[in-house]
């Protein structure tokens, strides 16, 4: 079997970008992006809907980076859409102009969620707006005790649907907390983030960083073919009924029986020793 991953590099190392930093650990197995405009709460822009974008394509067929962490600097996640940059100019837009935009901000977490590698988002501070949907969007969230979380589009007028709330926070949290939220634009507290589900962990500000880090890089470690794989039937799943979805997870696991990793992980077993997974 041919993995569509294999032998294909990311050309992000050392990426400049204006808003953000793209970072790897030594072997270039953990990615980490920081979003980085702290004096206004790394918001975003016209220009970082796209550079992200951008990157979360090409990370598509990086097999070098196997898991990715996304966090904020100084102490805040994401502020949302930039109220100067991107705000004022929305309201001078004609329609054709705000569909483009709109679909350009969609296509962020399209980006996400067909990357094959999991997303782990760090967040700390205020995480609001886009940057709500950006953690949303993420496979895992850790948080800290300090983390504000809002889908705040309501408080300025518009619905909460945006960038696929309305489809992909219900199943996370639940319909009715999302309703709730999408509704009023208040704030999650990170307590009612742990508790429902939105965050899987809280840390203190300063592990929490190392904290995300440490679980992209037991991913990373570990069987990322089959992980990008348990990915793509998490998405593909919501549309189908039962006897489709039993039918595709028997392909997709039948598929990951055929890699070397899964004899690899049974040899292993047998002589009592640590898989060394190579994602083929």
């Amino acid at each position: 079997m041919t993995n569509p991953m294999q032998d294909k590099k990311h050309p992000f190392q050392g990426h400049k970008a204006q808003h953000f930093k793209f970072e790897t650990d030594a072997d270039g197995k953990v990615a980490t992006i920081t979003l980085n405009r702290p004096e206004k709460k790394n918001p975003l822009t016209f220009e970082s809907y796209e550079e992200l974008g951008n990157l979360f394509r090409a990370l598509h067929r990086a097999s070098d980076v196997r898991a990715i962490v996304i966090t904020g600097a100084e102490n805040n996640f994401c502020s949302g859409g930039d109220v100067f940059e991107i705000i004022e100019p929305l309201t001078r837009m004609p329609m054709h102009d705000l569909l483009d935009f709109t679909r350009l901000t969609g296509d962020l977490v399209r980006q996400m969620r067909a990357c094959p590698q999991p997303i782990i988002s760090a967040v700390d501070g205020i995480c609001a707006g886009a940057g709500a949907i950006i953690a949303m969007s993420s496979d895992y969230r850790v948080a800290t005790p300090e983390a504000k979380t809002a889908f705040l589009f309501t408080r300025v007028g518009l619905a909460g649907a945006d960038m696929g709330a309305c489809g992909i926070l219900p199943r996370i949290i639940g319909q009715g907390r999302a309703a709730e939220l999408l509704f009023t634009g208040r704030v999650m507290t990170s307590t009612e983030g742990h508790a429902w589900g939105f965050y899987n962990a809280l840390h203190e500000r300063g592990a929490l960083l190392a904290e995300a880090q440490k679980f992209a890089r037991n991913l990373a470690d570990g069987p990322w073919f089959a992980h990008a794989m348990t990915k793509k039937m998490l998405d593909q799943e919501w549309a189908m009924g039962i006897d489709q979805l039993i039918e595709s997870e028997a392909q997709a696991q039948a598929i990951c029986m055929a890699t070397g990793d899964f004899r690899r992980a049974f040899e292993a077993f047998a002589a009592k020793a640590k898989p060394e997974f190579k994602g083929n």
